[in-house]
């Protein structure tokens, strides 16, 4: 059996932090042997736990329009994988959502990486899953999302697409014309 449908059989059955979470287990991931683009976000909202789609929200729309994709090739897992650093729900915080549970990237993720060998391009959305996947930089998300070109074009570091984060994106109109631009071109070339 393919390793990545192994994997993934694994992940679904997760029930490492069953106690913890409000909503119970309900890991969420999209991933191929094919993915070519990797999209390493936070954690699932409610919304998509109660759904099982991943970015199946206001995010994910905004998502998309930056990628400059459709829904239909961004749930193609032969295109995109999506890995949130946390797999299920973790409950809702004082000022939003309760950050990822960190037992599913020590349990998970190096073995998931591992397995997606065809990634050219690795999207990192948010504080979480930037402290995972650029943790020698020791900068925080605008000062990383401003250095974006230290990255690319393998990796790019994104603010997350939350509605959350409007006041970001108002301050910071360079992202929207120096950024996303490059990355929707980039996204493009890798899917055709």
């Amino acid at each position: 059996m393919d390793s990545i449908v192994t994997l993934k059989e694994s992940v679904e059955q997760c029930d490492l932090c069953a106690a913890c979470l409000p909503l119970g287990p309900k890991p969420i991931i999209q991933m191929a042997s094919g993915s070519k683009i990797l999209i390493a976000g936070q954690a699932p909202s409610q919304k998509v736990h109660h759904t099982g789609i991943l970015f199946n929200d206001a995010s994910g729309d905004r998502l998309r329009s930056w990628l400059g994709v459709s829904k239909e090739t961004f749930y193609d897992e032969n295109q995109f994988a999506i890995l949130p650093m946390g797999f299920c729900y973790p409950g809702k915080g004082s000022s939003g959502d309760l950050p990822p549970r960190m037992e599913c990237a020590i349990k998970w993720r190096a073995g998931l990486l591992e397995a997606l060998r065809h990634i050219q391009l690795t999207i990192v959305l948010g504080q979480y899953a930037m402290a995972y996947h650029l943790p020698s930089d020791n900068l925080g998300v605008t000062q990383r999302v401003a250095n974006w070109q230290q990255y690319w074009p393998r990796v790019i570091p994104l603010p997350h697409p939350s509605p959350r984060n409007n006041p970001w994106l108002k301050r910071h109109p360079w992202f929207e014309e120096e950024v996303l631009p490059s990355l929707k071109v980039r996204v493009q070339t890798i899917l055709t």
